[in-house]
């Protein structure tokens, strides 16, 4: 195994991030495959196993080590009620739902936990949910790959784009987690 090539690299980083239920190193492994740097079947693979292991690491964390993490959501109460909604509202849905909304991934398998909901059960729907995350992301990403890539050389000529774009994503998200997380009189 040659420890100094970008698909080397590229798989260990997939795995890593994939783990935290990142999209977007599923879309740059999509986009890599299609460059002939990383083989699309191995890296959704990969991504799958981590992203499925991801999710049900945070289960456990909040079945099991509930006062250990209590304090690092402290600040994020609306975002934990956000989430706890959300899995009430569509019920095992939200396993799947949660995998594309960036901002509450990380809290509705926690809330799921805390809300004892059936370890077992969400272990089961979260292969799917990781199956249909990963294959979503990382297909569209192989198959749009000649438009990012176009992209991706139209900012490298006008590099003021990136920030505007990098600013408007952010406020995008951050206002819509505000909103969401608002109380409404």
């Amino acid at each position: 195994m040659d420890f100094s090539s970008l698909e080397t690299w590229g798989y260990f980083a997939v795995a890593f991030f994939s783990f935290g239920g990142s999209l977007f190193i599923v879309a740059a492994a999509g986009v890599f495959s299609f460059m002939g740097n990383m083989d699309l079947t191995t890296a959704l693979v990969i991504a799958m196993i981590s992203n499925f292991m991801g999710d049900n690491f945070l289960f456990y964390l909040g079945k099991y080590q509930k006062k250990q993490i209590q304090p690092y959501f402290a600040k994020h109460k609306r975002k934990v009620a956000l989430a706890t909604l959300i899995m009430r509202k569509y019920g095992i849905l939200a396993v799947f739902i949660q995998k594309f909304i960036y901002g509450v991934k990380t809290l509705v398998p926690i809330s799921m936990a805390l809300a004892k909901y059936d370890f077992k059960k969400f272990i089961f729907f979260n292969i799917f949910a990781s199956i249909v995350f990963v294959s979503t992301i990382g297909l569209s990403a192989y198959y749009a790959s000649e438009s990012i890539i176009a992209f991706f050389g139209y900012v490298q000529k006008n590099p003021w784009i990136a920030p505007v774009i990098l600013f408007t994503i952010v406020g995008i998200i951050w206002f819509t987690l505000e909103n969401m997380t608002k109380k409404k009189r």
